[in-house]
């Protein structure tokens, strides 16, 4: 899984690109009325922030945590609950 860096945005020339890259694709969409022009031009603006932010921040990957509880823990948890079990008896 890979997730944009944005502890980069603390970076001052990094922050400036990358406001300048935003700017520069929102700007290029101002002039849209129509209803369908509004959802295409949202659509743009939105795969050009992600765009360039992929570009200016960069990306990272994210760790993949083992699970802590798997088969071993399950056949450990059934014995020790096998001494606690007890029968429900109707009347």
């Amino acid at each position: 899984m890979r997730r944009i860096n944005l502890r980069k945005l603390n970076e001052l020339e990094v922050r400036k690109q990358y406001q300048f890259e935003i700017t520069k694709s929102v700007c290029s969409f101002k002039n849209v009325s129509d209803g369908e022009g509004i959802i295409r031009a949202w659509e743009n603006i939105k795969l050009n922030t992600k765009t360039s932010a992929k570009e200016s921040l960069g990306v990272h990957e994210v760790k993949q945590h083992i699970p802590w509880f798997d088969e071993k823990c399950l056949e450990a948890k059934k014995k020790k609950c096998n001494g606690y079990r007890f029968q429900v008896k109707t009347m």
